[in-house]
Parts: C-alpha cells; structure tokens; sequence
C-alpha cells in the first residue's frame, strides 16, 4: 500500500509541476511594443523636462549676462546660454532622429525566418 500511495503522490507532483510549466501567458502586447512605449513614454518626459529646465537655465543666464559687471562674467554667462541651447538641441535632436530613422528599419529586426 505504500508503495501505491508513493506512486500516486509522484504521479499528483509531476501534473502540478506539468500544468504550472504549460500554461499559455495571455499578455496583452509583445515584448517590442511594450518596451516602445515605455521608450516613447520615458522619452517624451525627458524632453518636457529638459524644455522647461532649458527656459529656466536661459532665463538665469541672461539675467547674469545683464546684470554682469565686467566682460568676463558676461562672456561666461553667454557661454552657458550657448551650452544651454547646444545641450537642449542635442536631447530633442535625438527623438527626431529617432521618430523619423526608425521606419526606415521596420521589419528588419525580426526573429522569424
């Protein structure tokens, strides 16, 4: 009998293991369109930020540009603004390239044959 009742208990284990193992995951988008749209998410909130943080930082340095009161300081104080403007071209330059490069590219990262 124990015997038997070893068999059955091994039985009882391996189909639990087996249907845990086999069930179908019922996600609602693949892997590459779930991570587009964190990527656009993310990405979208990244340029609103640094367009705001750009005004501010443009605002601040023009203000110490006007209110500078020897050329050095002036000259340092366009040198940011042009830092500012340089980095905030650079950060929205990436999501053009992006939004308009990446077509081109459809169908060509793919896993099938």
């Amino acid at each position: 009998m124990k015997k038997i009742y070893r068999g059955y208990i091994v039985a009882l284990s391996l189909l639990l293991i087996l249907s845990v193992t086999v069930l179908p995951a019922y996600a609602v988008d693949d892997m590459w369109t779930v991570a587009k749209k964190i990527i656009v998410d993310v990405y979208a909130k990244i340029v609103s930020i640094s367009t705001v943080l750009a005004g501010l930082m443009s605002a601040i340095a023009v203000i110490g540009a006007k209110m500078a009161n020897n050329q050095a300081k002036n000259d340092q104080a366009w040198d940011w603004l042009k830092r500012i403007w340089l980095a905030w071209a650079v950060i929205n330059g990436i999501g053009a390239f992006i939004a308009y490069i990446a077509p081109l590219f459809n169908g060509l990262a793919t896993l099938e044959p």
